[in-house]
């Protein structure tokens, strides 16, 4: 996976998203979605054998998009985490 910054303001952040796909990118976009700061969070690949996806987040409330990103991906941590608790109970 490689980040590669399109666009950034306070308020916007564009990024390209190369070695991903529609699995990852649409866990990212719905956890940055549940953010109440987050006006707008989505994505695109424009082509969809080859192309790479581009993240596009607007915040609000002071929130820079580089904060919602990483709180987003905190929440997603401690998500599977427990997902990986539950089956490892499971499993034994």
């Amino acid at each position: 996976m490689e980040l590669v910054v399109v666009e950034e303001t306070k308020t916007r952040l564009v990024f390209d998203l190369k070695g991903e796909d529609h699995t990852f990118c649409n866990l990212l976009k719905a956890e940055l979605n549940e953010d109440k700061d987050v006006k707008a969070a989505t994505y695109a690949i424009a082509h969809p054998l080859i192309g790479v996806p581009q993240f596009i987040i607007e915040t609000a409330s002071g929130k820079t998009p580089r904060k919602a990103v990483s709180d987003a991906l905190g929440r997603m941590k401690k998500t599977f985490a427990g997902f990986k608790k539950a089956v490892e109970k499971e499993m034994k």
